[in-house]
């Protein structure tokens, strides 16, 4: 039945969303960050989706295809007493603009709950048509 694929669609939509709002959320965390577990940068991560094909070629949803860290230079500070300032004083911190993870937040959220929308106007529907056939 063609509703079963629409929910499967706003599924994979949600999933893909979920791990984006995952992502953003990561960097906003580690937006000061000066190093990671391994001793690196933090980069900032964002997620890539592509379309879901059927056989036919019909889309049926998205996937996450992969996830990217920016390659961008650091934010250097002045900070000599910061324990991974360099000779000259200086510290790199991730190159994280907050403005631009709110936008993208604001985003993902929206399509989230889009997808949720997709989802109650299939459950309403399927709902009235048990009613009509009790009828």
């Amino acid at each position: 039945m063609k509703m079963f694929q629409t929910m499967r669609t706003s599924a994979s939509g949600l999933a893909a969303e979920r791990l984006r709002l995952d992502l953003i959320a990561s960097n906003i965390a580690n937006i000061s960050t000066t190093r990671t577990e391994s001793g690196e940068l933090y980069r900032r991560k964002t997620a890539v989706f592509a379309a879901e094909l059927a056989k036919s070629g019909a889309g049926q949803g998205v996937r996450v295809a992969a996830i990217e860290e920016q390659q961008t230079d650091p934010r250097w500070e002045y900070d000599p007493t910061h324990p991974d300032a360099n000779a000259d004083g200086y510290v790199a911190y991730p190159n994280i603009n907050l403005l631009q993870e709110m936008t993208d937040l604001i985003t993902a959220t929206r399509a989230y709950e889009a997808n949720v929308t997709v989802l109650n106007a299939g459950k309403s529907m399927f709902l009235k048509a048990l009613e009509i056939g009790r009828g």
